[in-house]
């Protein structure tokens, strides 16, 4: 196998000479470096570039840790995360925390050691708050609130509750469902301070049916990776409120309640609204296009990989963990996509 040491023969050079090439460190004259990158080709070199990596402090593997890639949601922005990262030569490592129950706390301490250079962190997470801050090392959040100095990228959930409330409202819908996730995650830190931006969309949706003297109920569908409860909870939503002329849902929930109306021969939208959240392939693919609030996931990927950068940078360069690291979350709008499933 051909290594640095043979590419420094056949140049006539020191294996130093090769590194500094190789790394890009350092200075090397024109004429040194032409003969050492001729060796490399001469002999087939590929330099492995997870040395490369170490050598410079680095390892080039950002950690994603998600509840489960079996939720459309998630499946969809983790394969964004991986081609956005890959643009900007990153490597994504990929956690289900549904899948290893050590799984967060493995890449934590991964992260710790420097066997990563970052950590999205994407799964609902129980820690206080300085837990994350005292990693010292990069955290980015994605839809989640680890803390005031953890930096944040999130959808803009409350406008998109404005936007189903607007088109319930005008639509003339009188009794909606809502299926989510459970309640307890919507004020698991102080006031609205949540862990779980997404459930906005939630609040704020609930708050305009009510002032607008539309009845509404809730049905929790339990966690995340519970693709059976998210079915059985929509089926117990359709039985709960027989008068319902809306539904609103993650873009799975919704699927269900396309399949669990066409069953029950109710017309959709005629006699029933239903309106999807987040805009994954599963609004595409529930036997009606789905009127959906889409979250831009190419936007959400970019703007993760460019806060992965700059904490990268900012802890290189050993800036006081006392500061804040961003002036706040980064906020990405969404969009509602009017569809076959509303009037």
């Amino acid at each position: 196998m051909v290594g640095m040491r043979d590419v420094a023969k056949r140049a006539g050079v020191s294996v130093s000479s090769v590194s500094l090439v190789i790394n890009g460190t350092g200075y090397v004259s024109q004429d040194m470096r032409d003969r050492v990158e001729q060796a490399m080709r001469e002999l087939d070199y590929v330099p492995n570039e997870l040395a490369r990596h170490f050598y410079r402090g680095k390892t080039g593997i950002v950690g994603v840790i998600v509840p489960t890639i079996q939720h459309p949601f998630f499946a969809t922005l983790t394969a964004h995360l991986q081609r956005e990262f890959a643009r900007r030569s990153l490597r994504t490592m990929l956690c289900s925390t549904a899948d290893s129950a050590s799984g967060e706390a493995q890449y934590v301490e991964m992260l710790r050691q420097r066997s990563l250079d970052a950590l999205v962190v994407a799964a609902h997470t129980t820690h206080d708050t300085d837990y994350w801050t005292s990693i010292g090392r990069p955290v980015v959040a994605f839809d989640r609130n680890l803390g005031a100095r953890i930096a944040q990228v999130s959808s803009d959930h409350a406008y998109g509750g404005e936007l189903i409330a607007d088109l319930l409202i005008r639509t003339g819908a009188r009794n909606v469902a809502i299926v989510g996730g459970p309640r307890a995650q919507f004020t698991d830190l102080s006031g609205t301070n949540t862990t779980f931006p997404t459930v906005r969309y939630v609040q704020t949706l609930e708050t305009r049916l009510t002032e607008a003297g539309i009845a509404h109920m809730y049905a929790e569908s339990g966690e995340v990776f519970d693709l059976d409860g998210v079915r059985r909870t929509v089926r117990e939503a359709f039985d709960a409120l027989p008068d319902m002329d809306a539904f609103v849902g993650a873009d799975l929930a919704a699927a269900f309640a396309v399949q669990e109306a066409t069953m029950r021969g109710i017309a959709v939208p005629g006699d029933l609204q239903i309106v999807a959240y987040d805009g994954t392939m599963a609004a595409d693919c529930a036997g009606l296009p789905l009127t959906a609030v889409r979250q831009d996931f190419v936007w959400i990927a970019r703007a993760i990989a460019g806060k992965i950068e700059s904490e990268i940078t900012r802890f290189a360069g050993d800036v006081s963990q006392t500061a804040s690291p961003d002036p706040g979350p980064e906020t990405i709008p969404v969009v509602l996509e009017r569809r076959a499933t509303t009037r």
